[in-house]
């Protein structure tokens, strides 16, 4: 084994108010620029609390005493009634992804089809919500995103957000476009680049000095997010002027010829290799004047015989100078991806005591499970790194990393790697069945590439986590007063097969899927035979670290979990936590966790409503919960009010559309 340090050098509608009410019973520094420094401890001034982004408020108003007190404040629907009388065939997504922010007294955040609206903090009532730049149906229709940022000089106060393929900068005041800012107060992202791809991203800018950096997915051919085709668009990290819009810097996150990292491609596999870029959101450590940026898989996301190499910069977390976009200091976690193993987490920037000594750090969580942390200043591992053998590809081809990256601490947050011993076994009945099941793979370890299928052979090498990850864009929320991070994952195998396509533009084909279809199955996604969870629980989980030691300090379940089919039902299981991506929330004496309103997961086994939780920190164990008529789908915000303290969540379900909901004694 070889310890690394720094960077390997070769490499719709909302739901009724009466529901909500009904099932709910029971000052900021800012740098000489402007930019926001610091975050105030009664606001909550950037998506992730600050651009620390540690999902913490200091505010103990709600606390172990009183919490069971908490009932529904106001909720508000995810689009206006003002927007959707302008144009009522808008239908905004169930997934609603809105997290607010909020200065002074107002809440900003992007509503269910992407438009930004500010609305009273103690009561939900419209300030303003944003007109469609063009007046038009297209303009107003869109997805939601996750956030937006904030930005002040004197009194010029500005909203920075993306929609769509424009970057909007608004009054924050009025919510009225700023002129001077681009073309009448937004610039178009689409790249003027042969490929001329279409914008892509879903996680909203951030402001660091008066610099708005941007970065999207990626995309083109049906690359992003695990697609099959070889082909794509690198989506590049881009600078702007918060003043005028003006395109200050941009880094390739493939790097083009003569820039460092391009000696990990192939001239002909840097031409046409796409994704790469950051669909989760950054942080920021607004002193340094640094950005750090997650950055996610390459096309294709599990066949790379086309794109030989390290694959500089895909899965890595990259350090960017805000004020120039040069690189400081990059780490790839995965090394020529073939599982779509991407930064799919934000980055968490802490302050840490490590033997006695004070380390201003960085927290970057990975699809694999793993928690990266570095010397957030030089990109030093906190604890060392070790390069390990992984097995081999079979595929004709391919030619895979001989090594993985391997934190020594802290152990992992969730299960890598699927063996029969981890296989279900509630009941003799359930335990036949899972291993029936299960026989039709292979078990594998944790970096097993995609097997090559042969007719009549096994479906696949089956392992964990799949390609939807351990962590994902929920994952971790940091308290910088007892330096414990709490890790939020899903419990989720899958098994992936290729074979040769029929279909001559695709790169490669799933085994039992048409061949160049863009959007397949890959293997069981968790659940088992007859809809059983194939693995022992928990599904979904809560890890709590101690930082300044790199050591787990507890783990429990998060929610009741799949308990509902007939063969578990008259079982008396503990909690066996729920599959999803809920958010955590951190204040001075409770962690705050709902549960998910993916639809992709079929909200792990639970339908209609889903609970939103508080734990005691120190120990996991639930000191409250509530039901909501649908899962979380954003982030939880908290902020304090004329000496009362709020608590704020999206949530969103097919049944019942999208809303906010707001909590409060």
């Amino acid at each position: 084994m070889r310890a690394i340090v720094g960077s390997r050098k070769s490499k719709s509608a909302g739901f009724l108010l009466s529901l909500v009410m009904a099932f709910s019973a029971g000052g900021a520094a800012f740098s000489a620029g402007g930019a926001m420094a610091a975050s105030g401890s009664d606001e909550w001034r950037y998506y992730g609390g600050s651009h620390k982004f540690d999902r913490y408020s200091p505010l103990d108003l709600i606390n172990k005493s009183n919490v069971g007190k908490l009932k529904t404040a106001w909720t508000r629907p995810a689009v206006d009634a003002s927007i959707l009388k302008q144009f009522p065939e808008l239908t905004p997504s169930p997934y609603f992804r809105g997290t607010p922010i909020m200065i002074g007294r107002t809440l900003y955040a992007p509503n269910g089809v992407g438009l930004i609206e500010a609305f009273d903090a103690a009561t939900g009532e419209t300030r303003w919500a944003q007109q469609p730049f063009g007046g038009t149906f297209k303009d107003a229709a869109g997805g939601s995103t996750r956030g937006v940022d904030y930005w002040k000089n004197g009194d010029d106060e500005r909203i920075v957000a993306v929609k769509g393929e424009y970057l909007y900068v608004l009054d924050a005041k009025t919510g009225a476009y700023i002129p001077s800012f681009g073309e009448k107060g937004r610039v178009f992202l689409r790249r003027h680049t042969p490929d001329n791809a279409n914008y892509q991203g879903s996680n909203g800018p951030i402001v660091v000095g008066d610099v708005i950096v941007v970065s999207g997915t990626g995309g083109g051919h049906g690359a992003n997010d695990g697609g099959i085709y070889k082909e794509g668009a690198p989506e590049d990290v881009r600078g702007y002027d918060v003043r005028t819009g003006a395109l200050l810097w941009t880094f390739h996150v493939l790097p083009e010829p003569g820039e460092p990292g391009h000696e990990t491609w192939t001239d002909e596999a840097a031409s046409f290799t796409g994704n790469m870029g950051a669909w989760v959101s950054m942080s920021a450590d607004d002193t340094l004047g640094y950005v750090y940026i997650p950055l996610t898989a390459p096309s294709n996301s599990f066949y790379g015989g086309q794109r030989p190499g390290d694959n500089l910069y895909a899965n890595s977390l990259v350090v960017l100078d805000a004020k120039t976009g040069k690189r400081v200091w990059h780490y790839q976690m995965v090394h020529h991806d073939l599982w779509d193993y991407d930064n799919a987490s934000p980055p968490t920037l802490a302050t840490l005591k490590v033997d006695g000594k004070t380390i201003d750090a960085v927290i970057q969580p990975n699809k694999t499970g793993f928690l990266f942390v570095f010397d957030r200043k030089t990109g030093a591992p906190v604890w060392p790194i070790e390069e390990r053998a992984v097995p081999k590809s079979n595929i004709p081809g391919e030619v895979t990393s001989p090594t993985q990256p391997f934190p020594s601490k802290p152990e992992p947050f969730d299960r890598q790697g699927v063996t029969e011993a981890d296989l279900a076994d509630f009941t003799p009945q359930i335990k036949g069945l899972t291993r029936e099941f299960a026989s039709q793979y292979d078990f594998a370890p944790m970096f097993t590439p995609p097997a090559l299928y042969k007719e009549g052979g096994k479906l696949g090498s089956l392992t964990a986590p799949s390609g939807w990850g351990s962590g994902n864009w929920n994952t971790g929320a940091f308290d910088p007063e007892t330096g414990m991070y709490y890790a939020v994952s899903m419990t989720m195998p899958g098994a992936t097969s290729l074979a040769k396509p029929t279909d001559p533009k695709a790169t490669i084909a799933y085994a039992g899927q048409p061949a160049g279809m863009p959007q397949v199955t890959r293997g069981p996604y968790g659940m088992g035979p007859q809809g059983l969870p194939l693995l022992k629980p928990p599904y979904g989980r809560i890890t709590a670290y101690n930082m300044n030691k790199g050591e787990k300090a507890w783990m429990v379940a998060n929610g009741d979990g799949p308990r509902d089919h007939p063969l578990l039902k008259d079982l008396k299981l503990p909690p066996l936590g729920t599959i999803g991506r809920p958010v955590p929330l951190v204040t001075k004496s409770l962690l705050f966790l709902g549960e998910s309103g993916d639809a992709v997961f079929g909200n792990g086994g639970v339908t209609g409503m889903t609970g939103f939780r508080a734990y005691d920190k120190a120990n996991g164990k639930v000191v409250w919960q509530m039901k909501l008529p649908a899962g979380t789908t954003g982030g939880p915000v908290t902020y304090a009010i004329d000496g009362k303290q709020y608590i704020v969540l999206p949530i969103g379900g097919k049944d019942v559309g999208g809303s906010w909901v707001a909590l409060g004694l």
